[in-house]
């Protein structure tokens, strides 16, 4: 089997494990960072008309329209994110123990394509007598095994890329690779809302399924650049479960819980702030054209590319001259400016539940405070969690790390359900303004605590590289 499907799947032994000596950016990174981009734009294109199609389009098993309440589709959404994010966990431990993680990107991506195909069916299960909601639920869970089974693997494989020759571009390329990460997500927000518009579900759902095939074909291309770090077997067992191992989840742990806050409020701009923006005046000033609600998403991926080198080249060097700029210190930072962001969402609802119709711009702004946030949380916290693993561990940690999205979301999803509960029941909780000030709240408690905990927080920096015998370089440094 190993020879038979050798073009497809290479036996590591064909490739080079370790990065060598160079200094320049690794000849494989275009490959992985051109396959980010066209995965973000499926994965993002599908996520941005899912909360519109929930509460607009899906049908019953008759073929008649049956749309959900928004608390529901807040819960359906969330529950996918969570999804997403909890699968990362099990793709890692397939590909740091059997598989490696390029075998383990290939495999899923297929699995996220049957998602996408199926998603793409929804629109018309009915005819088959198959109920809708049913091939949705399918259609997601593909696509969170897919997504969630390649992510903490095509992160930790662009670390895998680099070693003590190049070591110090490793920080603007994982600012790169999120820059393009979100250049395929903002194309995403513009054309697939437009496509639910003008050609309805199946065509807006299919879209991004080309776009997995295509990002597959061309993470394959690259196959021959890149440096294959094998599976661990066994020693990833004995490594994960070793005081080395132990001690690098010990330290993580509480910083991945910490995190999960925070994307409770971020993955709310594709539920919440979308079914806020319906009722809003969204006619922009001066163009005098009107934004449709879910487009208005694209906000936070132009702006993450326009603020990654205003932090990168200006805002860090700047601040560097009064005060280190530490990871932990970015991460903190980054908690206390989230807050803020829902505070002027949650200002707008008031005028909402005052009977007023505020102007998109109230949104526009928090964005723009979140999108700052997010890049003093999202990209730090990425790169650390990768320098904090022991060699063997990359796509594990990377794992847990993606853990603390999955909590977040699974938190908002409770929130949500228990509002359709209550209201099920004739009562009401977290109603209109009530609901944003909650998880502004939830914020500045985590900010408060997180700082207690980068007081305390040491570690090392660990890279792969060539040296020593098995394989494991760690240079120790201060990263509090």
């Amino acid at each position: 089997m190993e020879k038979g499907f050798a073009w497809f799947m290479p036996a590591d032994g064909r490739y080079r494990s370790a990065p060598g000596q160079s200094s320049k950016i690794p000849s494989g990174i275009p490959y992985i960072v051109s396959n980010e981009c066209a995965e973000r734009f499926s994965f993002y294109g599908m996520g941005a008309v899912l909360a519109v199609f929930l509460t607009e389009h899906l049908l019953d098993t008759s073929g008649s329209l049956a749309p959900l309440s928004e608390a529901e589709a807040n819960e359906w959404q969330h529950n996918f994110y969570a999804a997403a994010y909890l699968t990362p966990i099990f793709g890692a431990i397939l590909s740091d123990w059997l598989l490696g993680k390029y075998r383990t990107i290939i495999f899923l991506s297929v699995v996220y394509c049957f998602g996408h195909a199926v998603m793409a069916a929804v629109d018309f299960s009915w005819m088959v007598q198959v109920s809708p909601r049913w091939t949705l639920a399918i259609a997601l869970g593909l696509i969170a095994t897919g997504v969630g089974g390649i992510k903490p693997c095509v992160s930790a494989h662009v670390g895998d890329q680099f070693g003590e020759g190049n070591k110090h571009l490793m920080s603007k390329v994982y600012g790169w690779f999120y820059f393009c990460i979100n250049l395929g997500s903002s194309l995403s927000a513009l054309v697939t809302p437009l496509l639910l518009h003008w050609y309805g579900p199946a065509v807006a759902f299919a879209v991004p399924g080309v776009l997995m095939a295509l990002a597959t074909i061309v993470f394959w291309l690259g196959r021959n650049t890149y440096v294959h770090v094998p599976a661990g077997g066994s020693e990833f067992f004995a490594e994960s479960f070793g005081p080395t191992g132990l001690s690098a989840l010990l330290r993580l742990t509480p910083l991945f819980l910490l995190l999960s806050p925070f994307w409770a409020l971020f993955n709310q701009t594709h539920s919440s702030w979308i079914h806020q923006a319906k009722v809003m005046d969204r006619t922009i000033p001066l163009l005098e054209w009107t934004i449709r609600p879910s487009q208005m998403q694209v906000l936070n991926p132009l702006l993450v590319m326009l603020f990654i080198p205003l932090f990168t080249y200006v805002i860090y060097p700047l601040v560097g001259w009064f005060v280190e700029v530490t990871p932990l210190r970015r991460i903190g930072a980054g908690l206390a400016v989230a807050g803020p962001s829902f505070a002027l969402v949650a200002i707008a609802q008031q005028q909402i539940d005052a009977g007023l119709q505020p102007s998109i711009l109230w949104q526009f702004g928090g964005y723009v405070v979140l999108t700052a946030a997010e890049i003093l949380v999202s990209i730090t916290a990425l790169e650390f969690a990768y320098t904090q693993a022991p060699r063997r561990m990359k796509s594990l940690i990377m794992g847990a790390y993606f853990l603390s999205n999955a909590l977040g979301n699974r938190f908002t999803a409770q929130v949500n359900g228990y509002i359709a509960r209550q209201k099920e029941l004739g009562d009401e909780a977290l109603v209109g303004a009530d609901y944003f000030w909650f998880f502004v709240w939830v914020m500045v408690i985590t900010a408060a605590v997180f700082a207690l905990y980068a007081c305390f927080y040491r570690g090392e920096t660990m890279l792969q590289d060539d040296a020593v015998e098995e394989g494991i370089v760690a240079v120790a440094e201060e990263v509090g």
